[in-house]
């Protein structure tokens, strides 16, 4: 078995979804159309396997799913705690000016100033939008400063992706 080079971490198994073997997953981002779409999800739980998603759907902030071998509600117990990772080359294609939360960590961070706020360490949901944690680099003994930015159009400016670089509308002293 090949495990593919592109594999993105989209969720967990938190446990059994009714009595047939079905599995519900807490997806690690507000849009699960990842979980949804791929046909093969990557277990590694006992070990990395690949199995074949049967039929899924959204069930509240979750997705349960029917993977194929997981034929009853012990076997879907079993898996609990298990993470779900999908081939980056399943997730579904996007629109200009949408981009996946796995692309955004890592790109630094700069207002229309120039002046650097740090890198995306994560990103977050508030029900009505998502927000960009920035971490500032460590500076001597001072405590690492996270900011915390809504991802909306009025203080995102640019994503630039191939840059590695995100502009804002935000001060340092925010």
């Amino acid at each position: 078995m090949q495990i593919p080079e592109d594999l993105v971490l989209v969720g967990h198994i938190t446990g059994a979804y009714g009595l047939k073997g079905w599995v519900r997953v807490r997806p690690y981002s507000a849009e699960a159309d990842a979980l949804l779409h791929a046909k093969t999800w990557w277990l590694n739980k006992p070990e990395m396997r690949d199995v074949s998603l049967m039929q899924s759907k959204q069930h509240g902030g979750d997705v349960v799913a029917q993977l194929m071998g997981v034929a009853d509600r012990d076997a879907a117990e079993a898996l609990k705690g298990t993470t779900v990772q999908i081939a980056r080359s399943h997730f579904p294609a996007l629109s200009d000016n949408e981009f996946y939360w796995v692309d955004l960590i890592g790109l630094t961070v700069e207002n229309l100033q120039g002046e650097s706020l740090g890198a995306v360490s994560g990103l977050m949901d508030n029900g009505a939008h998502p927000i960009l944690q920035v971490a500032e680099p460590f500076a001597g003994d001072d405590k690492p400063r996270e900011s915390l930015i809504p991802f909306v159009d009025q203080f995102v400016i640019k994503v630039e992706r191939e840059a590695g670089k995100i502009t804002v509308d935000w001060g340092r002293d925010y």
